[in-house]
């Protein structure tokens, strides 16, 4: 007899390339602020631009990617419907835009909320502060490698050593890349701080003057998924001031983080 073939063939190592690629582009045009050109996705993919091009337009006839009327690219709607559909599996971010409205509220800072993925945190909502002068380091759909902003310090400083051994063998490379602030010795000693305060500390290490704290948020498995952060220039995160700023971010992490261990729908 002749051998059926599988209905599910694996994938080619030409059709996994493809597949790697449509996603770095996706993530391209994410982690712009707003927008972006095809040679800045090209550049932040490691695509040529033709190839970067060639990609864009085959997402933009699906409608995962639009033109922009002054040519440039941003997310389209049909990543829109799927990201609504995708919302109903992860209530985090829903439960959390209550807590950053109180940290804005309280501390007239602007108010985050990150998750990780896998060596990375995602930055996915903010709540701006009332206070007039705000950075701007920091905004949905930056992608950072932990260690590098508060929000990953933050979530290193809970990980058990074994992992946080991992977690530094794995992003070491990246963070060198980012600057010899970044190092391990640098993590190291920020994160000994986070097991000592419970919150992290950023002091201006991805752009001078620009600070930040945060407080990590466990998931229904106790696992370090989230955080909750706060950023802003350098003179309002005082000595002083720093253990206010901490209480709040603690506190609105503890309440994300027993909503979510308990299923609840409202924080």
């Amino acid at each position: 007899m002749t051998p059926q073939k599988s209905r599910n063939p694996q994938p080619s190592p030409q059709g996994t390339q493809v597949v790697s690629r449509i996603a770095a582009i996706l993530q391209a045009v994410a982690s712009g602020e707003s927008t972006g050109s095809t040679a800045a996705i090209a550049h932040r993919t490691g695509l040529t631009r033709p190839t970067a091009h060639r990609l864009l337009a085959a997402l933009a006839a699906e409608g995962l990617v639009d033109r922009t009327e002054d040519g440039n690219w941003a997310l389209g709607p049909e990543l829109h419907i799927l990201g609504t559909v995708a919302a109903q599996r992860y209530p985090a971010q829903d439960l959390a835009t209550p807590c950053l409205q109180r940290l804005a509220e309280a501390t007239g800072e602007s108010a985050f909320f990150s998750a990780r993925r896998g060596n990375e945190v995602i930055c996915l909502a903010r709540v701006e502060g009332a206070f007039p002068v705000r950075s701007h380091v920091l905004y949905e759909g930056l992608r950072l490698p932990l260690g590098v902003a508060s929000a990953g310090l933050a979530i290193l400083g809970h990980l058990p050593p074994d992992q946080l051994e991992t977690a530094l063998a794995d992003t070491r490379e990246e963070r060198t890349r980012l600057g010899p602030q970044h190092d391990d010795a640098h993590v190291r000693r920020l994160v000994a701080q986070v097991r000592e305060d419970g919150w992290s500390l950023n002091p201006g290490r991805i752009v001078e003057g620009s600070w930040g704290m945060a407080a990590a948020v466990f998931d229904a498995t106790g696992q370090p998924r989230y955080a909750l952060s706060l950023t802003g220039i350098e003179p309002r995160f005082t000595t002083e001031r720093r253990p206010r700023l901490g209480a709040a971010l603690l506190d609105q992490a503890h309440r994300l983080s027993t909503a979510l261990r308990a299923g609840a729908t409202t924080v």
